[in-house]
């Protein structure tokens, strides 16, 4: 587990959007973040101090999602335009835009290659794309009700969504099938990502919990009833050890997955807190507001040590109240011994491929 030196910490504060914060994400080398706004901007921001923030304009309405691709040398937008725009993040800020859907796009995610795109979207669908032709490859529509986030597994092999049909479900990108509806929220599910494993997922709700289930055995592991509002948005720590939430209630709270319990509430926002992300190596998170501003806190804890494979590990199984026995702690340790070497084995061989 990773050790805490010392609580979270205010790094930066970013001031440039006119309207609510509705979106955050970090690039691959944390050397920038981008945000969107009800504005209908997309701020481009740099984590180097006194360095000048692009402004991209192009969509017509409300931007509400945003995603780095994987190589950081794209990023997917959508917007309330109805339509999705593909950027490329540099001074120039060229993008290529395609209609998408029929309503409010609320959600882009790229595939871990960064070949495909999910869509989620108001017209009850969520709809899959190569990412370089930008062209249109299947829909997934058994949602009855808005579907506000869509996220690919780690492997890209399944696909989770979250509705306000009050369900999350989970599909096999390759047989296009839904393969479990989870229906244990009592509201909304405003929005839905994989465990760093991929074994688990965890989801926020408009009913103010937060709630992580087990994707092979589609069990309800842990149950957090923390805000006393609805959870906009949640990030987990690339180490899976731990989850961030944000929530109506103007807090932040850090979750620590391995002991279920929570770590930390952060008073930042002044209003809703709308959506928060850790960086890759998750040394960083960043929260946006209600009150315009994009906020960057420094985790200070340990940063993900990539060779230390067993710290993926997904969480342990909890009760409601959030304690996990130490047995099914010890019976949860996905990797083997030997899987941890091959790990360690094919790490080193990627370290020797890459050039300094």
């Amino acid at each position: 587990m990773a050790a805490h030196s010392q609580d979270p910490s205010l790094e930066r504060h970013f001031k440039g959007h006119r309207d609510a914060v509705t979106c955050v994400d970090f690039s691959l080398n944390t050397k920038h973040l981008a945000s969107g706004s009800m504005d209908s901007t997309l701020m481009i921001w740099h984590m180097k101090p006194q360095s000048r923030a692009y402004r991209f304009t192009g969509h017509k309405d409300a931007v509400t999602c945003v995603n780095f691709s994987p190589s950081g040398h794209l990023l997917a937008s959508g917007s309330r335009d109805k339509t999705v725009r593909i950027w490329v993040p540099n001074v120039k800020g060229e993008s290529t835009v395609f209609r998408a859907h029929t309503a409010t796009v609320r959600s882009v995610h790229f595939c871990s290659d960064g070949q495909l795109l999910v869509t989620a979207s108001d017209d009850k669908t969520v709809k899959v794309w190569s990412t370089h032709r930008q062209r249109f490859l299947f829909s997934l529509t058994q949602h009855i009700n808005w579907v506000r986030c869509a996220k690919f597994s780690p492997d890209g092999r399944l696909i989770v969504s979250a509705s306000d049909d009050k369900t999350v479900k989970l599909w096999d990108k390759t047989s296009r099938e839904c393969v479990h509806s989870y229906c244990e929220h009592g509201g909304f599910v405003t929005y839905v990502d994989f465990h760093p494993s991929g074994t688990c997922i965890a989801a926020a709700g408009m009913d103010n919990t937060v709630k992580v289930w087990d994707t092979r055995t589609h069990r309800l592991v842990q149950h957090y009833q923390l805000h006393s509002a609805a959870v906009n948005a949640l990030s987990f720590h690339p180490s899976g050890n731990y989850l961030i939430t944000a929530s109506s209630d103007s807090t932040l709270k850090i979750l620590d997955l391995m002991e279920g319990r929570l770590l930390y509430t952060l008073h930042g926002h002044q209003g809703p807190a709308t959506t928060v992300a850790f960086s890759r190596t998750g040394e960083y998170f960043a929260s946006g507001g209600s009150d315009e501003q994009v906020m960057v806190w420094k985790s200070n804890f340990d940063t993900v040590d990539y060779g230390d494979m067993k710290a993926r590990r997904p969480p342990p199984q909890a009760s409601s109240a959030g304690t996990p026995t130490v047995s099914i702690l010890e019976q949860r340790l996905t990797l083997t011994e030997d899987r941890l070497k091959q790990c360690l084995e094919n790490q080193q061989l990627i370290m020797q491929r890459t050039p300094p």
